[in-house]
């Protein structure tokens, strides 16, 4: 599972039980609700480090491979043959039933 799944349905969790936890006080539902946010965000702090810490590796991992794709599309736009010949094999392998541009006709031509 991914971490951002488990560490978002651990939020949802611990909103849950403060809310439950709430529910015998004798208080309007919207500040019961307003206490359950405050009470599972304070407790995801201290509970959900390590699922917190694992998701932001894995959105930083994400952010840093989106980063050396952008530099390697740049470097094919100024006329680097070689980022342009690399992101040809990650398309290739990304997308191996997508037609080429051999394999497509102009309409009107053949």
């Amino acid at each position: 599972m991914s971490p951002a799944v488990k560490y978002t349905l651990g939020r949802l969790g611990l909103f849950a039980a403060s809310f439950t936890a709430l529910l015998p006080v004798p208080l309007n539902p919207l500040v019961k609700l307003m206490v359950a946010f405050v009470a599972s965000a304070a407790l995801s702090f201290l509970l959900l480090r390590k699922w917190r810490d694992d998701m932001a590796e894995q959105l930083g991992s994400i952010a840093a491979r989106r980063v050396a794709e952008k530099e390697r599309l740049r470097s094919a736009l100024a006329g680097d043959e070689n980022a342009a010949a690399a992101g040809d094999r990650v398309a290739a392998a990304d997308a191996p039933d997508l037609p080429t541009t051999t394999d497509r006709t102009v309409e009107g031509r053949a």
